[in-house]
Protein backbone atom coordinates (compact mmCIF):
# COMPACT_ATOMS: atom_id res chain seq x y z
CA UNK A 1 0.00 0.00 0.00
CA UNK A 2 1.44 3.47 -0.69
CA UNK A 3 4.48 1.79 -3.06
CA UNK A 4 5.52 4.21 -6.21
CA UNK A 5 6.21 2.00 -9.17
CA UNK A 6 8.45 3.83 -12.30
CA UNK A 7 7.83 2.22 -15.57
CA UNK A 8 10.89 3.94 -17.46
CA UNK A 9 9.72 5.33 -20.98
CA UNK A 10 5.89 4.31 -20.68
CA UNK A 11 4.68 7.78 -19.89
CA UNK A 12 3.47 10.34 -22.71
CA UNK A 13 5.83 11.94 -24.90
CA UNK A 14 6.52 15.93 -24.77
CA UNK A 15 5.59 17.40 -28.08
CA UNK A 16 8.20 16.21 -30.18
CA UNK A 17 10.14 14.73 -27.71
CA UNK A 18 10.48 11.19 -26.45
CA UNK A 19 8.02 9.25 -24.05
CA UNK A 20 8.60 10.32 -20.30
CA UNK A 21 8.03 7.84 -17.32
CA UNK A 22 5.23 6.53 -16.10
CA UNK A 23 4.62 6.78 -11.97
CA UNK A 24 2.24 4.52 -10.32
CA UNK A 25 0.95 4.47 -6.87
CA UNK A 26 -0.37 0.93 -5.12
CA UNK A 27 -3.31 1.06 -3.08
CA UNK A 28 -5.22 -1.99 -2.38
CA UNK A 29 -8.94 -2.62 -2.65
CA UNK A 30 -10.63 -3.51 0.42
CA UNK A 31 -11.01 -7.36 0.94
CA UNK A 32 -13.88 -9.49 1.79
CA UNK A 33 -11.81 -12.09 4.26
CA UNK A 34 -9.11 -10.08 4.78
CA UNK A 35 -7.69 -6.30 6.30
CA UNK A 36 -4.69 -4.83 5.83
CA UNK A 37 -2.43 -3.54 8.68
CA UNK A 38 1.59 -2.22 7.50
CA UNK A 39 2.55 -6.06 6.72
CA UNK A 40 0.34 -7.70 8.85
CA UNK A 41 -3.63 -8.81 7.60
CA UNK A 42 -6.03 -9.94 9.72
CA UNK A 43 -9.27 -11.97 9.55
CA UNK A 44 -11.66 -13.53 11.86
CA UNK A 45 -12.99 -17.12 11.71
CA UNK A 46 -16.10 -18.23 12.69
CA UNK A 47 -16.12 -21.03 15.93
CA UNK A 48 -19.28 -23.13 17.18
CA UNK A 49 -19.35 -22.78 20.55
CA UNK A 50 -18.47 -26.44 21.55
CA UNK A 51 -15.13 -25.83 19.27
CA UNK A 52 -14.33 -23.26 21.77
CA UNK A 53 -15.08 -24.83 24.80
CA UNK A 54 -13.68 -28.06 23.62
CA UNK A 55 -11.02 -27.29 21.43
CA UNK A 56 -10.94 -27.88 17.67
CA UNK A 57 -9.07 -27.93 14.51
CA UNK A 58 -10.38 -25.21 11.89
CA UNK A 59 -9.27 -24.45 8.77
CA UNK A 60 -8.24 -20.82 8.00
CA UNK A 61 -7.72 -19.03 5.00
CA UNK A 62 -3.95 -17.59 4.26
CA UNK A 63 -2.72 -15.71 0.88
CA UNK A 64 -1.41 -19.25 -0.45
CA UNK A 65 -4.72 -21.45 0.53
CA UNK A 66 -5.91 -22.80 3.99
CA UNK A 67 -4.06 -24.06 6.58
CA UNK A 68 -5.20 -25.97 10.34
CA UNK A 69 -5.20 -24.03 13.32
CA UNK A 70 -4.74 -25.73 16.39
CA UNK A 71 -7.69 -24.03 18.81
CA UNK A 72 -7.22 -24.39 22.66
CA UNK A 73 -9.60 -25.78 25.17
CA UNK A 74 -11.31 -22.75 26.58
CA UNK A 75 -10.87 -20.37 23.71
CA UNK A 76 -13.37 -17.21 24.10
CA UNK A 77 -14.47 -14.89 21.04
CA UNK A 78 -11.94 -12.25 20.11
CA UNK A 79 -9.12 -14.52 21.35
CA UNK A 80 -6.25 -14.03 18.81
CA UNK A 81 -3.69 -16.26 17.31
CA UNK A 82 -0.75 -14.88 15.04
CA UNK A 83 0.67 -17.38 12.06
CA UNK A 84 4.15 -16.07 11.45
CA UNK A 85 4.85 -15.48 8.08
CA UNK A 86 1.54 -15.51 6.34
CA UNK A 87 1.07 -11.70 5.61
CA UNK A 88 2.50 -9.46 3.00
CA UNK A 89 6.13 -8.22 1.97
CA UNK A 90 9.09 -10.43 0.29
CA UNK A 91 10.07 -13.57 1.86
CA UNK A 92 12.96 -12.07 3.90
CA UNK A 93 11.14 -9.56 5.56
CA UNK A 94 6.98 -10.95 5.81
CA UNK A 95 3.95 -9.97 7.85
CA UNK A 96 1.88 -12.22 9.88
CA UNK A 97 -1.63 -13.31 9.51
CA UNK A 98 -3.22 -12.65 12.93
CA UNK A 99 -6.84 -14.85 13.33
CA UNK A 100 -9.37 -13.42 15.53
CA UNK A 101 -11.91 -16.20 17.01
CA UNK A 102 -15.22 -15.37 17.10
CA UNK A 103 -17.94 -17.31 18.55
CA UNK A 104 -21.32 -18.21 16.17
CA UNK A 105 -24.41 -19.54 18.07
CA UNK A 106 -27.40 -20.76 16.00
CA UNK A 107 -30.26 -18.61 15.05
CA UNK A 108 -32.56 -21.38 15.51
CA UNK A 109 -32.25 -24.71 17.61
CA UNK A 110 -34.71 -28.13 17.50
CA UNK A 111 -36.56 -28.52 20.07
CA UNK A 112 -33.85 -31.25 21.44
CA UNK A 113 -31.10 -28.53 20.81
CA UNK A 114 -32.66 -26.39 23.07
CA UNK A 115 -33.25 -29.13 25.81
CA UNK A 116 -29.34 -29.83 25.78
CA UNK A 117 -28.72 -26.16 25.92
CA UNK A 118 -31.24 -25.75 28.68
CA UNK A 119 -29.69 -28.91 30.30
CA UNK A 120 -26.17 -27.86 30.27
CA UNK A 121 -27.50 -24.25 31.56
CA UNK A 122 -29.05 -25.92 34.49
CA UNK A 123 -25.76 -27.88 35.41
CA UNK A 124 -22.89 -25.47 34.90
CA UNK A 125 -20.78 -23.83 37.58
CA UNK A 126 -19.66 -21.11 34.45
CA UNK A 127 -20.68 -17.62 35.44
CA UNK A 128 -19.93 -15.56 32.53
CA UNK A 129 -20.01 -12.56 33.94
CA UNK A 130 -18.57 -13.46 37.11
Amino acid sequence: EGAKLRLSGQGDPAPGGTPGDLFLRIRYQPHARFKVDGENIHCDVALAPWEATLGAKVPVPTLEGEVELNIPAGSSSGRKFRLRGKGLGTAAKRGDLLVRVMIRVPAELTAEERELWERLAATSTFKARA
